[in-house]
């Protein structure tokens, strides 16, 4: 039929043209690349540790007081909160407030006006916003960043480099980056003469809510900002411990021009935040990242209001994992070893992606649990100032009691032997030792509950039922996040990996279930871990556009009948 109609406009020879030129022009930044922020060493007497340890002085020596921004206004409630120190509870570094529903309500208000002007800028002028805010984090403010981190979510100091600076970094820069090519896609214009074709981003109509979690300082920036770069209003959750490191991202973003409104910073009790954005017609998204139970709730008040909506809202969740580590017997035990440690206690475990589970053979695990019992004993558990520390406390009394709770669990059970750790105190901080478990029964909670702590429960199995525990490994638990499979025996490798292939969204071969990389290897799980949407990845943009197709036709049609009806 396409063919056929231009035919006959062919055929009709017609010499007038309404063509005036396009109305949709190519909106890209000439000559942009990016590449991963580099790692800075932070050894004795360099550049970066003294910016660091000055931070680190002055955010401990103050109270920031951190309001509610709703535009261009400053709020302040009567319900007043207070981030700690996690590794010195005693010790506070921000003082915040909860918004009511009826402040909710205002901001939501305020995004979905912001949103009409913010989508007119173009998108060349956004990206070089976030070119220059990446910068800005890589220079002047990454001391500050990495130093609200440290202090309020209590991550030793590579851990806070890797995720308040160089994850940050990459997320600003890369999104950019991946939005820029966009335009590098254009639709087929059979005969540009006569017509052309174009797809533009426009935001969507409307509020993206952005509901953040503790542990990644980065995944905050990367929630709100992301939909904002698209072209979207932005209501901004954060998680109330990590409040002063978010709001550093929020001063940040505004200083290189994003517009009051646009992002909006509203701390808010749990339920008033989303009973208040499902309730509205205009909830456009939800970007979340937390626990599956409070993403279910959020997705269920969305699914019995679908038809008060505006659009279909756009939910992308990441919930967590129980992550696994399966060795081989052929797999190298100082590998085994050395990254199992790192994936299961770095900051104390409180990663999506730690592994919280391995499955170890009987031929190898003398060796596996001598050297994890040697190598976890040697770890230094304190302050995070103090450059030794290889983790510190976990977040708060609430996680706390729930790791405690699983290591009385095994302390109690016949099925259970800790190897290692067991110990907590939370008298000054909120320390859980790094704990190894040896559990008897594959199919027992411990294998299967994500306890997103420095616990690390694992099954010996016997070398000929390495198939056999693998489905197990595959059905026990309802996650699918990360794993890991030790193995130098190929074949069996290329087995694992396919028998194994829904049970991960990041899959690693010889190497710990953590530390994926912007641009490197796109982070995001199925089943119960979430939508698997790949943050740090080229499709992550896409999901906050709104893609319009355009047709301009540039010469008139004269005639309702087509060639064949002539005859």
């Amino acid at each position: 039929m396409y063919n056929l109609c231009r035919q006959a406009q062919r055929v009709k020879s017609i010499p007038n043209s309404l063509q005036f030129g396009s109305l949709v022009s190519v909106d890209k930044v000439p000559n942009l690349s990016v590449k991963n922020e580099p790692i800075l060493g932070y050894l004795p007497g360099s550049k970066e540790l003294k910016e660091l340890e000055s931070a680190l002085k002055e955010t401990a020596s103050n109270v920031e007081d951190v309001p509610i921004v709703i535009g261009d206004e400053e709020i302040r409630t009567k319900n007043v909160k207070y981030q700690v120190m996690p590794h010195n509870h005693s010790k506070k570094i921000a003082q915040y407030y909860y918004a009511t529903p009826d402040l909710v309500k205002k901001a939501i208000s305020t995004a979905t006006e912001a949103q009409k002007k913010w989508d007119r800028v173009p998108m060349s002028e956004r990206i070089n916003m976030w070119m220059k805010a990446a910068d800005l984090m890589a220079t002047k403010y990454r001391a500050q960043l990495n130093a609200t981190t440290m202090l309020g979510q209590a991550k030793v100091v590579i851990q806070a480099e890797i995720d308040s600076a160089c994850e940050l970094i990459d997320f600003v820069r890369f999104n950019a980056h991946f939005a820029n090519e966009l335009a590098d896609y254009s639709p087929i214009s059979p005969n540009p003469k006569e017509g052309k074709n174009s797809l533009r981003y426009r935001g969507i109509d409307g509020f993206i809510a952005a509901v953040s979690p503790f542990n990644f300082t980065a995944i905050g920036g990367n929630l709100a900002y992301t939909p904002a770069l698209m072209g979207n209003g932005v209501l901004w959750k954060p998680s109330d411990t990590a409040l002063l490191s978010n709001y550093t991202i929020f001063k940040i973003m505004r200083e290189v021009g994003v517009p009051a409104g646009v992002v909006n910073f509203v701390p808010a009790l749990g339920p008033d935040f989303g009973d208040t954005i499902t309730n509205s017609k205009h909830l456009a998204g939800i970007n979340f990242t937390g626990s599956v139970p409070t993403f279910n709730r959020l997705w269920r008040q969305v699914g019995e209001r679908l038809n008060s909506y505006r659009n279909f809202p756009r939910l992308i969740g990441e919930c967590g994992g129980k992550n696994y580590h399966f060795v081989h017997s052929s797999a190298d035990v100082t590998s085994v070893v050395n990254g199992t440690i790192r994936s299961a206690f770095e900051y104390s475990g409180q990663k999506c992606s730690a592994c919280s589970r391995a499955y170890v053979p009987k031929s190898l695990w003398p060796k596996i649990k001598e050297g994890l019992i040697s190598v976890r004993d040697q770890l230094v558990i304190g302050d995070v100032t103090d450059v030794k520390s290889f983790t510190s406390a976990v977040i708060d009394k609430a996680a706390f009691d729930r790791i405690k709770s699983y290591i009385d669990y095994a302390r109690s059970s016949n099925k259970h032997e800790i190897i290692g750790g067991g110990q907590y105190d939370d008298s000054q901080g909120y320390f859980v030792q790094p704990t190894i478990i040896v559990c008897s029964d594959p199919t027992d909670k411990i294998m299967k509950e994500e306890i997103f702590g420095p616990v690390l429960s694992i099954y010996v199995y016997e070398d000929k039922d390495a198939e056999s525990v693998m489905e197990t490994l595959s059905t026990v638990s309802p996650y699918a996040l990360t794993g890991a499979v030790f193995a130098q025996d190929e074949k069996f490798a290329r087995s694992a990996i396919e028998k194994l292939k829904m049970t991960a969204g990041n899959f690693y071969v010889n190497d710990k279930s953590t530390g994926s990389v912007v641009g490197q290897q796109p982070f995001g799980g199925a089943r119960m871990s979430g939508t698997n949407d790949k943050a740090g990845g080229p499709h992550y943009v896409l999901r906050w556009a709104n893609p319009q197709s355009v047709k301009e036709t540039f010469v008139p049609l004269t005639d309702v009948t087509y060639p064949y009806m002539q005859g």
